[in-house]
């Protein structure tokens, strides 16, 4: 039985940006014989759902309209890091492509749906700190 960490949208919590589910079958499956842990790095941080999209452009975080969300997304990661430790993750499975949660491809910052090799703020602490992470897409 394992401690994992996961992007609270990936079990059916409203969180995302849009609002939108994004549950993930194969992690629930996963969850009948190990213990979820559900976060949520833009809420920790203090940003509300729904809010507008952000991308990561170089070390910061801008939304569609141009305000710097850095911040928030900086105080969710580290909040995210403290979790995992608290909770002895074994290891975390976040969500694709985000600029918070994105592991080994991002989107670029243009808001065009192109994306690049990079990791969002969160997973960057995450692996800092040691910890292994991985996407929905790799179970």
């Amino acid at each position: 039985m394992a401690n994992i960490l996961v992007s609270a949208c990936l079990v059916g919590c409203v969180c995302r940006y849009d609002a939108a589910k994004k549950t993930s079958d194969k992690l629930l499956e996963l969850g009948k014989e190990n213990t979820l842990i559900p976060v949520c790095p833009e809420q920790l941080g203090g940003l509300p759902t729904p809010r507008h999209p952000s991308e990561r452009v170089g070390d910061k975080v801008l939304r569609d309209d141009g305000v710097d969300v850095t911040r928030e997304y900086d105080l969710g990661a580290k909040t995210a890091v403290e979790i995992a430790k608290l909770c002895k993750a074994d290891y975390c499975v976040l969500k694709s492509g985000s600029p918070s949660c994105g592991c080994g491809l991002i989107y670029d910052g243009s808001f065009s749906g192109k994306k690049i090799p990079g990791d969002g703020i969160t997973v960057e602490y995450l692996k800092k700190a040691g910890f292994k992470v991985m996407t929905e897409e790799d179970l």
